[in-house]
């Protein structure tokens, strides 16, 4: 049997004069090699940067005269409004991660198979989103697409090109049980932000039982200290996702206040 190369396409924006060039993650997860093809039909092989599966992002970087690489200008997406061609905006999307995708723009501009990772630009031909996903049930467009807002990319591309992934804060909370009330903490991350916050999660009561000659160890979990987030920084949280977001809007280091 002889393997047969699947071939993709999706699309891109070049960032700077160095080579950087931005498109979706899902354009090329799994590829074995990269392509890039320029305006004037050059090709040129492209070496993987960095992803952000939670965003959909990655930038690659190809090895190009700078003479044949135009920048494209990163736009504002807070200033875009709804009747902009823009039918919504701050909607969310599954991510292949399992992460939703936040601060999505809804575009009634029609997107198609290749289309993925390319600019969404203004009327300044300022890039304000990179199409990412269309609503459709057969694979064709149905008037309703969706880009990954400006400011997005603004946040995630510079530690891509600088570390080669995201570097999101951390809470210190690695598992909460959702309820109608809030989240229930259930446990923390040792010497974590949290554990060192005095924030209490599940405890874990270990009993011994004899049955006759044998003697039987029993692990029980008990909820009843266990913290309740109710809001951070004063923003009510209903859900995972809700805290998620407050708390990677913030830098490493930063402070937030979990009520």
């Amino acid at each position: 049997f002889r393997e047969v190369p699947a071939e993709g396409s999706g699309s891109g924006s070049v960032l700077d004069k160095a080579g950087h060039v931005l498109t979706n993650h899902h354009v090329i997860d799994g590829a074995r090699e990269i392509m890039v093809t320029l305006y004037d039909g050059n090709s040129y092989a492209a070496t993987l940067v960095g992803v952000d599966e939670v965003n959909d992002i990655a930038v690659l970087k190809i090895d190009a005269p700078a003479e044949t690489l135009f920048p494209v200008e990163l736009g504002d997406s807070s200033q875009l409004r709804v009747g902009q061609k823009i039918s919504s905006l701050n909607r969310t999307l599954p991510s292949r991660s399992g992460r939703l995708m936040k601060q999505i723009i809804q575009i009634d501009a029609a997107l198609n198979r290749g289309n993925s990772g390319g600019p969404l630009l203004d009327s300044r031909g300022q890039l304000i989103g990179m199409n990412t996903a269309i609503a459709s049930t057969t694979g064709q467009n149905t008037g309703v697409g969706f880009a990954v807002g400006a400011n997005v990319i603004h946040r995630v591309v510079p530690q891509l090109i600088r570390n080669g992934r995201v570097i999101r804060p951390d809470v210190g909370i690695t598992r909460v049980m959702e309820t109608e009330q809030g989240l229930l903490v259930a446990t923390l991350a040792e010497n974590g932000p949290a554990e060192k916050a005095g924030i209490r999660g599940f405890t874990i009561i270990k009993e011994t039982r004899r049955r006759g000659p044998f003697i039987y160890e029993q692990a029980n979990i008990d909820r009843s200290n266990a913290d309740l987030i109710v809001a951070c920084d004063g923003k009510p949280v209903a859900n995972v996702e809700d805290l998620l977001s407050i708390v990677e809007a913030k830098r490493p280091g930063d402070t937030v206040v979990l009520t």
